[in-house]
């Protein structure tokens, strides 16, 4: 607990609003993955057909496009940011496996490089300053 105490501590003192948007665009980003998942499951299951001998793959559909969906909101507000972005570190860790697992796709490649990425930043960094976490603290 101390440990990520003056993770906040040293993130409150750093923050600026650039890292902030920054935030706020992958949560953005993720929401809309979340949705496209959620609106297009065909496209969703065509990513994952070179995982398609790992079993679960019911189990991936239901866990990807909802962990998008609503860890885009909560990394977008800034609420519950380290826990939003642990959860979406096994689907993106899978997402950049499954370029080089299947028919490599640059341009996914490089989203789900910059979006783990940034999952691992803010997994350590935290919400920031402008943030509901931020705001919820203060209101103690």
């Amino acid at each position: 607990m101390g440990t990520i105490k003056s993770l906040n501590k040293w993130a409150n003192a750093h923050s600026y609003y650039p890292l902030d948007l920054l935030r706020v665009a992958l949560g953005v980003f993720l929401f809309i993955k979340g949705i496209n998942f959620m609106g297009n499951t065909a496209a969703l299951l065509d990513l994952i057909k070179p995982l398609q001998s790992v079993s679960g793959e019911m189990m991936a559909i239901h866990y990807v496009a909802p962990a998008h969906f609503v860890g885009g909101i909560l990394i977008a507000f800034g609420l519950l940011t380290r826990w939003a972005t642990i959860a979406q570190l096994p689907i993106l860790i899978g997402a950049v496996y499954i370029n080089f697992a299947g028919e490599m796709n640059t341009t996914n490649l490089i989203l789900s490089s910059s979006a783990l990425l940034l999952c691992l930043f803010f997994t350590i960094y935290g919400s920031g300053k402008h943030s509901v976490d931020k705001y919820l603290r203060m209101q103690q």
